[in-house]
């Protein structure tokens, strides 16, 4: 076996979880992962307890019929693309019959290439920041949606030599303008601090209120206005970037226009709409999007065609990625990267005919499928539950190449440990390392997941001792799984313990480390002055809270009887620009019931609307007529039956 638990602490482990004593369980587990009392661990809580490079590749002798049952009639292709242009109707994806547009197709005037993307300063927000795709031919089946940080992974990065002394004064005063009203004046608080602007600054700032576009908006455009700093091609995508994620497309749409106008339009300002769109479903302005790189000279031929695809693809769109396809391989070349995203769209779309047939008409072509290619087919399989192809596919890897690699061995780990099959895990993991593959910490990763999901604590400790005995230390998203572990055993105490060990690391939480925390302490251990701790200790950290963090905190007021605050927290998420929280309104409208405030959610929906968003005073308003019919129900009941009772006496 390549662990071998034969430390003290894996022995106590052992018989912990014979006698079904998590508690015990959890105490070595926090050993094993260094957040004991004295790690060094410096972030103080209130009442927390102390403490990949290509390989020679060889082409298959021909397709594999007995994998995937392929059509015996060819595809059907839609007619020629029209004229291109943005439209936000979504009736068909090229527009036919459409009305008015929200970018007309020589909106953005015509700029020379020289900002055709963003400085070289920043490697971490180039070319393929946002698709990465044509560089890395590094993709994975699962969509956007799905994982718990891609919303991280896709952001520019983090300002790296910004004041935190400036930074946080400049938030305090967004801040305090949020929670004293829409009437407020941001733009004067903001005159009065006097601090020099500059892009690190800007940088830091958006990020600490990404998922509020509407502070994070009147502070952009103060910027703008107050004179000596003028937006660059980072800052622009970055708030591109942040309407994106909060669909406010028009919004989104006139800001690129106005890069055109400032000359600091760039590729990745089209490549971030592009996505946003696909995010949305807006197949049909993706497309105008694209279009539109080519009319403002930057297309760069097939790799902007790819970034197009995957954009589709990790959506899961994959009759509108074949559709988009169809239209458009006569003008651009498909290479290996083309049919690769076409196929992860099928794939994502769980119809895997259709990409056995993506993978048929490849080899035709004379094309040699890679490691990725391989991947992307074998997760899919796995994904639709047709393991036996998968395997099958894994042993032809192994036979006639191109080998397998790390991933290739974590997806099938992965999927035994989703089963709780975490003998035939291992068995796979032990393959691994003999054929020479050494795993990474996703690998690991999926092993910790399994062996808790099964309740096996000791074999967590276990795996915990051989990452660092091999040099390869858990990451951010490794203690995310071991957090998610404990909260789900309501054991929020030893989750704040691994926490803090992973500040000593260095390594920064996201934003679902904090709400998996404060869900754990409002709703397992119903304690909330440590739920309002972890709030506080985010924003502390310059975390911006999203939808679900509101949602938790919100959710976590009312089930303590404190309406009053949540009530204060929903009209804060209102004018960020955030959609209504799903919480319990029964419970909300009942505790303001009693005490003589039946009528708030009426309040609620009129103070909504003021601020234009008539969508969430709509679902307040609905939900105050559902209160006020129950109410109307009720009392006939009362009377009929205090009557009956004066009869009898």
């Amino acid at each position: 076996m390549a662990v071998k638990p034969k430390t003290a602490t894996s022995a106590c482990l052992a018989a912990a979880a014979a006698h079904g004593d998590l508690q015990i369980a959890g105490a070595a587990l926090l050993a094993a992962a260094g957040a004991v009392r004295g790690d060094g661990a410096s972030v103080p809580l209130r009442g927390v307890p102390p403490p990949r490079p290509h390989r020679h590749l060889h082409r298959p002798h021909g397709p594999f019929p007995p994998l995937l049952p392929l059509p015996c009639w060819p595809p059907h292709f839609p007619p020629q693309l029209p004229a291109p242009h943005l439209n936000s109707s979504a009736d068909n994806i090229w527009g036919e019959g459409s009305g008015a547009g929200l970018l007309r197709s020589r909106a953005l005037p015509v700029i020379s290439a020289r900002s055709r993307s963003l400085p070289a300063a920043s490697p971490a927000w180039g070319r393929n920041a946002l698709f990465r795709f044509a560089g890395s031919r590094c993709l994975s089946t699962s969509t956007s949606s799905a994982s718990e940080d891609d919303d991280e992974g896709d952001l520019p990065p983090k300002a790296p030599s910004s004041d935190p002394e400036h930074v946080g004064r400049v938030c305090a005063a967004i801040a305090d303008v949020i929670a004293a009203g829409a009437d407020a004046n941001l733009e004067a608080a903001l005159s009065a601090l006097s601090l020099p602007l500059s892009e690190a600054l800007m940088l830091a700032v958006l990020d600490r209120f990404k998922h509020a576009h509407k502070p994070s908006r009147r502070f952009f455009q103060w910027a703008a206005t107050s004179g000596g700093f003028a937006h660059t091609p980072l800052t622009y995508c970055k708030m591109v970037h942040i309407h994106g994620k909060a669909r406010q497309f028009e919004t989104m749409v006139a800001l690129v226009q106005e890069m055109g106008k400032e000359g600091a339009l760039c590729i990745d300002a089209f490549k971030i709409s592009i996505k946003s769109f696909a995010a949305a479903g807006e197949i049909k302005n993706a497309v105008g999007v694209f279009e539109m790189m080519k009319v403002h000279g930057f297309d760069d031929g097939v790799d902007s065609f790819n970034c197009l695809l995957v954009a589709l693809a990790q959506e899961g769109l994959g009759k509108e990625a074949a559709q988009v396809f169809g239209r458009m391989h006569d003008r651009y070349t498909p290479d290996l990267c083309t049919y690769t995203a076409l196929m992860l769209a099928w794939c994502n779309a769980r119809n895997l005919v259709e990409a056995g047939r993506v993978w048929n008409e490849m080899l035709e072509k004379g094309m040699k499928p890679d490691v990725v290619v391989h991947n992307t087919m074998i997760e899919g399989l796995l994904r639709g539950q047709r393991r036996p192809e998968a395997v099958k596919m894994f042993e032809l890897m192994k036979a006639k190449g191109p080998p397998p690699n790390v991933r290739t061995y974590t997806m099938l780990i992965r999927d035994h440990c989703k089963w709780g099959k975490m003998d035939m895990a291992m068995r796979c993991f032990e393959e691994m390392q003999e054929g020479g593959c050494q795993p990474d910490v996703a690998t690991y990763t999926c092993l910790l997941v399994g062996y808790g999901n099964t309740k096996r604590m000791d074999r967590v400790t276990a795996m915990l001792e051989e990452m660092t005995r091999k040099g390869c230390p858990p990451d951010g998203r490794a203690y995310n799984a071991l957090i998610k572990l404990l909260t789900n055993r309501k054991m929020p105490d030893d989750a704040v313990r691994i926490y803090k060990k992973m500040i000593s690391k260095g390594l920064e939480p996201t934003i679902h480390t904090y709400n998996m925390i404060m869900k754990s302490y409002f709703l397992g251990g119903r304690n909330y002055s440590m739920g309002c701790a972890v709030w506080d200790e985010m924003h502390r950290k310059g975390i911006c809270p999203d939808g679900n963090s509101y949602t938790v905190f919100i959710n976590g007021h009312i089930r303590h009887s404190r309406p009053e605050e949540a009530c204060k927290f929903i009209e804060e998420m209102i004018q960020k620009g955030m959609k209504a929280p799903q919480i319990d309104y029964n419970k909300f409208a009942a505790d303001f019931s009693k005490a003589g405030k039946p009528d708030i959610l009426f309040e609620l929906a009129q103070k909504v609307k003021f601020t234009g968003k008539f969508d969430e005073s709509n679902v307040f308003h609905q939900w105050g007529e559902r209160m006020r019919s129950r109410v109307k129900q009720t009392v006939p009941n009362q009377t009929s039956e205090q009557g009956q009772d004066a009869v009898r006496l």
